[in-house]
């Protein structure tokens, strides 16, 4: 097999896989790691470059990805830190999550990501990721969302004009580095924001997180 093996260190994963029997290439992003990963595993091919993107770009090019993307943000251990006071917050490294989705997705071999157990694991509920149904929206909230049907616009002939009106929103004439027509068809309509926000104060509507 031609073997992608991502996020590389030193080659953990990689000492038992067969070099004469496999074409492996090794992503590490660290040139001294990279370089002694080189020591251990003379015959394969080592990029010193961003596993993240080398991914997107070579995907097609293998028959087997091992993924191990950084876990500091996703561990247990950190967020027990944060806590404490040892660490400050941070947003976890959404790679982990862009590689699962992209692989699963795009690349018609087989593949494995690996990464720790994370904090949220058993305190974020899950259904949160099933979105509520609007019109043509999808929203995702932990309250009920009403189903807010509003007169569309044909999003390929409008004009900025038609856009305006239909928004009842105005923007600068006088814009020359912003796409005016893009920035009114990526308006949410105000009566659309206006019975979300009236929804959260009736309390009937409430609901557990992610249904329908």
């Amino acid at each position: 097999m031609k073997i992608l093996n991502l996020y590389a260190g030193i080659g953990g994963n990689r000492k038992h896989w067969d070099g004469d029997k496999h074409n492996i290439t090794a992503v590490e992003i660290n040139q001294e790691i990279a370089e002694e990963y080189r020591k251990n595993f003379p015959k394969d091919n080592v990029v010193v470059g961003d596993a993240h993107e080398y991914l997107k770009n070579n995907y097609r090019d293998f028959d087997f990805i091992w993924c191990s993307p950084p876990c500091p943000t996703h561990s247990s251990i950190r967020k027990a830190g944060v806590e404490n006071g040892q660490y400050d917050a941070k947003y976890p490294d959404m790679k982990l999550w862009q590689e699962i989705l992209f692989l699963d997705q795009y690349f018609r071999g087989d593949y494995v990501v690996e990464n720790v157990k994370p904090f949220y694991d058993e305190k974020v509920n899950w259904e949160m990721l099933v979105p509520q149904e609007s019109g043509q929206h999808y929203l995702w909230s932990n309250y009920a969302i009403p189903d807010t049907e509003i007169a569309s616009m044909n999003h390929n002939n409008g004009n900025c004009s038609k856009w305006q009106q239909w928004l009842g929103i105005q923007v600068k004439d006088s814009w020359r580095t912003v796409e005016k027509r893009k920035v009114l068809r990526n308006c949410v309509h105000p009566k659309i924001g206006e019975k979300i926000l009236k929804a959260r104060n009736t309390k009937q509507t409430k609901l557990k997180v992610g249904s329908q």
